[in-house]
């Protein structure tokens, strides 16, 4: 015990450089990696005891990039937080429309401190978006492991949106712009807490405008206005964040190096 009264294990620590910097400059931190193709011991060491059930429940080639991937965020939340990457409680916000939490914003629960993070995995790829006291959103999307046809941009695209695809010179192009649409809608819902649950031809991301846009979209809680910026991702990557467009700070992207176990976290 402390001379509040407090358990030491349970007091929120000093505010870490890192957490600093998002503080002082308003930035927002994007780490890029990739999911190990081997669970190591001590990632498995690091997840809740939520996070390794739901892995008993995986087949190996989805749990294993599963565990990987939140492993890392939990190593890479640490350094910002001040505490070791287990001891983290991380859960769920509720959710602006409903009130619930199981498909709300990601959150941390303990230790009680002002970051935002929201993350995103597409096949073995992976962001993850961190702020200080606003809501942030990132997508990520492998373009060679999915498929665009034209049924799919007629469900999710307005129309001066659709007229943009079209009216690229070729195939190629069409896809990029298709994805820069869909990474640019899925960072602003993931941002606001809902998820692709709304219309999402009602949410105009301007992909002519770049390589950032201010994007309107209102739940019940939270901005209205949101800014919405590319990532430099290399091609067939795709990838998006969107943050609060008060006090927008500089987006800074993080890669992280690559191991034959998966990606090295120094620090």
């Amino acid at each position: 015990m402390g001379a509040s009264g407090t358990p030491a294990a349970l007091r929120s620590p000093a505010v870490t450089a890192l957490h600093r910097n998002l503080l002082d400059t308003g930035a927002v931190h994007v780490w890029q990696g990739r999911a190990p193709g081997l669970l190591s011991p001590a990632d498995r060491a690091v997840l809740s005891a939520q996070e390794r059930e739901q892995l008993r429940g995986m087949a190996a080639g989805a749990g294993v990039p599963y565990a990987g991937v939140h492993a890392a965020v939990r190593r890479i939340l640490a350094r910002y937080t001040g505490v070791e990457a287990a001891a983290l409680r991380i859960g769920r916000r509720a959710c602006p429309r409903c009130g619930g939490a199981p498909h709300g914003r990601p959150g941390i629960e303990w230790p009680d401190c002002s970051l935002e993070f929201n993350l995103s995995r597409s096949g073995s790829h992976w962001l993850l978006a961190i702020a200080a006291g606003r809501q942030v959103g990132v997508d990520i999307e492998d373009g060679a492991a999915t498929e665009v046809s034209e049924e799919s941009s007629l469900l999710v695209m307005s129309r001066s949106e659709l007229a943009h695809i079209e009216g690229r010179p070729d195939a190629e192009s069409r896809r990029q712009a298709f994805f820069r649409c869909w990474t640019r809608k899925e960072a602003v819902l993931k941002a606001s807490g809902v998820g692709i649950v709304v219309d999402l031809p009602g949410v105009e991301v301007q992909p002519e405008t770049r390589p950032a846009a201010l994007v309107h979209h209102a739940e019940p809680s939270g901005p209205s206005t949101w800014r919405v910026e590319d990532l430099p991702l290399v091609p067939p990557l795709y990838g998006a964040v969107a943050q609060e467009a008060a006090g927008a700070g500089p987006v800074v992207h993080h890669r992280l190096p690559e191991t034959d176990a998966g990606i090295r976290i120094d620090g």
